[in-house]
């Protein structure tokens, strides 16, 4: 594939030209941004069991990492204050290095069904406090540590992204056989795959005997 060129002519460069491009915000755009967890974000949140928290190092390299568990497993400590359980992954830690580098996190929960979403951005500290760890265990497993965020801004986002995927509609849901696994993706870009179906068949059912093991 040749690589793409964008033709600087028609590169956007400052925020005046950009905002030419659209209508003025909505006012209950503006105003619906709130700076603590009101009610019905804190309910949003108590039935969120996945979001995605994006998080950027002190030279800009950015990051989304994808967060989920049983629903509610996020935990608002008070108004302004939320928690998010680390629990076992690949050990790069992307998330974790970001934060101690940088703390400006931004935060999108999601709900299976809804198509309506929850954003929330604010400054967040690791911590590895046994009191907060403990109210986050499940299977009798505590997380090493946990994501606090101080929050800084709340709001509601619209369905628009999720009724034009068609997220959450079975009419539209693909067959992950008509891609490799997991692993095979892996090894092809990397040290290169098996060429014995069973080979790579076994490889794949002990990923999934990890995923077992190691939820937790």
């Amino acid at each position: 594939m040749n690589r793409f060129e964008l033709d600087p002519e028609f590169a956007i460069r400052d925020e005046q030209s950009l905002r030419g491009l659209f209508e003025a915000t909505h006012a209950l755009a503006i105003q619906k941004c709130q700076a603590t967890i009101g009610q019905h974000a804190r309910e949003f949140i108590s039935r969120s069991p996945f979001l995605c928290i994006g998080t950027q190092d002190l030279d800009g390299k950015a990051d989304v990492s994808p967060r989920g568990d049983p629903v509610g497993f996020v935990k608002v400590l008070d108004e302004r204050t939320l928690a998010i359980p680390d629990r076992p992954g690949n050990n790069r830690l992307d998330t974790l290095v970001n934060i101690i580098a940088n703390p400006t996190v931004g935060l999108l929960f999601i709900i299976p069904g809804f198509d309506d979403t929850l954003r929330v951005n604010g400054q967040a500290i690791l911590t590895t406090d046994p009191e907060l760890l403990a109210g986050m265990s499940v299977n009798d497993r505590a997380p090493k540590l946990a994501i606090v965020v101080e929050v800084s801004e709340v709001y509601m986002h619209c369905a628009k992204a999720f009724r034009r995927s068609h997220l959450w509609s079975p009419d539209h849901f693909q067959d992950r056989r008509e891609m490799p696994s997991l692993v095979k993706i892996i090894l092809d870009e990397t040290t290169g795959a098996p060429t014995d179906a069973d080979e790579m068949r076994r490889m794949d059912d002990d990923l999934e005997v990890a995923y077992k093991r190691t939820l937790y």
